[in-house]
């Protein structure tokens, strides 16, 4: 019974946009229902109606009529004043309204790039200027001029890695000189999409080969990198390896004897399972699984790339967490680009880089809406107590997006747990976040469909709590309604043992009290159907 119920209570959606000259067909109570709000109830249930009978216009309005008294009665008993349903109706707006805060054309355009960026790999070196968080406009300027300052000093002929070794604080451009380790003076080796942050990801595949970028920021600070290579990926591979952690001539000693035993045609999986210091793959015969150009270690990724057949294995090289040898167990090329569409879609939407398409309806809404800055109320701004000022000195208006009024309370509210920023970069990302609320606010009055999914989501909970507080639990728990009903019943169930035919006495009484529940709803509503609209629809579907 509950599954039918849903069935139909899902499947119901109430239009909010009466057209003009849409004629009226039921009123329950003085709240009309127009002809097209029944039909795109009517013709969506269609599909779920297996028999001619079912199919019965009278009938599926008399449905809809019952749906429509309980959804009123749900509101009438305050149903939707509930927390738990408050707290779900929130999160399916969100659910809901996410589609309409991308930008489709830009996520195209973003895979698009995704590709290009997978087919080919990029080589290149950076230089990294590290910035707090928290850094202010003079901090973030200082830096910004320190690393255009070394770009400077590249262009004008000094070596891009001499400067990095000394300059970058990206540790791994330096020399160590506590374990002997050489700096790799910034060099990066290959990379492809989805390696590095999106930020440098975009810098590397705008430079030209051989130029130095201009510096550019990421969540790590201010960077310049220089390319020295792009060329076709080789895709994807599947790895095993043997670690050896000593990196001492110990260790050396230890990666060379059993580098021997493999050139002997011994088994690399017992030898990994025997020997490798990597807990994480030890077991599994050293197998590392798939990985593309930039996952691993610069030497690594060298040696595990040149690898050109299956089950070839390399000569024993060194990293920063030791000695290894690797072996090539499959190769993975790049498929095309509608193989790897959907793959790639679902990267991008996973990846920071989707706040980019966040941004681009951002920035359209900004041109679309009237956005007033209030220079007065942003005094407050440059309060170093702003969070502390009482709520009564924080109602002057703040933003205004087409007429309606944000308050300084809500922006010190937006900030109150937010402490890693500066706080003029905190009040664009407020007003950034105000912009979409509004828009999602709106958007039952823009989008049709929106409207029609959303209030049949909303109705569709109302009734499914109703339902269980009216019938479903009344009948479970009502022990002793239940028994009387099976005592009226019993020519149906020719038995007198409740218990061997509990379910389906359950189901039945369930009907019972809902059949008194809607003609108790009857009584107390007044409804009213539209004969004459009701014999067009008729001889409408007639006629189809």
């Amino acid at each position: 019974m509950k599954r039918i119920v849903l069935l139909f209570v899902l499947s119901v959606s109430i239009s909010v946009f009466s057209q003009k000259k849409d004629k009226t067909l039921i009123t329950i109570d003085g709240e009309k229902t127009t002809v097209s709000e029944f039909k795109r109830v009517y013709e969506k249930n269609l599909d779920a109606i297996d028999n001619e009978e079912a199919k019965s216009v009278t009938k599926n309005l008399d449905l809809y009529i019952n749906y429509k008294l309980k959804v009123k009665e749900a509101y009438a008993i305050n149903l939707d004043t509930l927390p738990s349903y408050k707290r779900e109706m929130e999160s399916y707006k969100n659910q809901l309204s996410a589609p309409y805060l991308q930008d489709t054309t830009f996520i195209d355009q973003l895979v698009k790039d995704a590709y290009f960026r997978t087919k080919n790999q990029v080589k290149a070196k950076h230089i990294l200027i590290r910035l707090p968080r928290e850094a202010s406009p003079k901090d973030t300027l200082m830096v910004y001029n320190k690393i255009l300052e070394l770009r400077d000093r590249i262009i004008k002929g000094e070596k891009f890695e001499a400067i990095a070794a000394q300059y970058s604080e990206d540790r791994s451009a330096q020399d160590d000189p506590k374990t002997g380790r050489k700096g790799n003076g910034g060099d990066l080796g290959y990379f492809s999409a989805f390696s590095m942050v999106y930020p440098f990801e975009v810098a590397a595949y705008t430079t030209k080969v051989g130029d130095v970028s201009m510096p550019f920021k990421t969540q790590f600070g201010y960077h310049i990198l220089q390319v020295d290579d792009v060329k076709e990926s080789k895709g994807e591979i599947e790895a095993a390896h043997i670690l050896i952690r000593d990196t001492t001539a110990v260790g050396k000693i230890k990666i060379d004897s059993i580098y021997a035993k493999l050139n002997n045609k011994e088994s690399f999986d017992d030898l990994a399972k025997q020997y490798s210091e990597d807990p994480g793959s030890k077991n599994n015969g050293g197998k590392l699984g798939k990985f593309g150009a930039g996952r691993m270690v610069k030497p690594f990724d060298d040696a595990a790339f040149a690898l050109e057949n299956i089950a070839d294995f390399s000569r024993p090289f060194r990293t920063r967490f030791g000695w290894h040898i690797v072996q090539l167990i499959k190769k993975h090329p790049i498929k095309s680009f509608d193989e790897l569409k959907n793959e790639l879609k679902e990267k991008v939407k996973k990846s920071s880089r989707m706040q980019l398409s966040e941004m681009a309806v951002v920035n359209k809404l900004k041109k679309e809406y009237t956005i007033t800055e209030f220079e007065e109320a942003k005094k407050i701004l440059d309060r170093k107590n702003l969070r502390a000022i009482p709520k009564d000195s924080l109602q002057n208006t703040i933003i205004s997006i087409n007429g309606k009024n944000i308050t300084q309370e809500t922006f010190i509210s937006y900030i109150r747990n937010r402490r890693h920023l500066a706080v003029f970069k905190l009040f664009d990302m407020f007003k950034e976040e105000q912009i979409l609320t509004y828009y999602k606010e709106n958007l039952i009055h823009t989008e049709p469909e929106y409207a029609y999914t959303l209030k049949e989501y909303e109705d569709g909970l109302l009734l499914f709590e109703l339902m269980q507080e009216k019938i479903w639990t009344k009948s479970s728990k009502d022990s002793i309604g239940l028994q009387k009903f099976f005592e009226t019943q019993t020519d149906k169930y020719k038995t007198t043992d409740l218990k061997s035919v509990k379910g389906q006495v359950i189901n039945d009484y369930q009907t019972f009290l809902e059949k008194n529940w809607i003609a108790d709803l009857r009584k107390k509503s007044k409804v009213k159907v539209s004969k004459k609209e009701l014999k067009k629809l008729i001889k409408f579907y007639e006629n189809k």
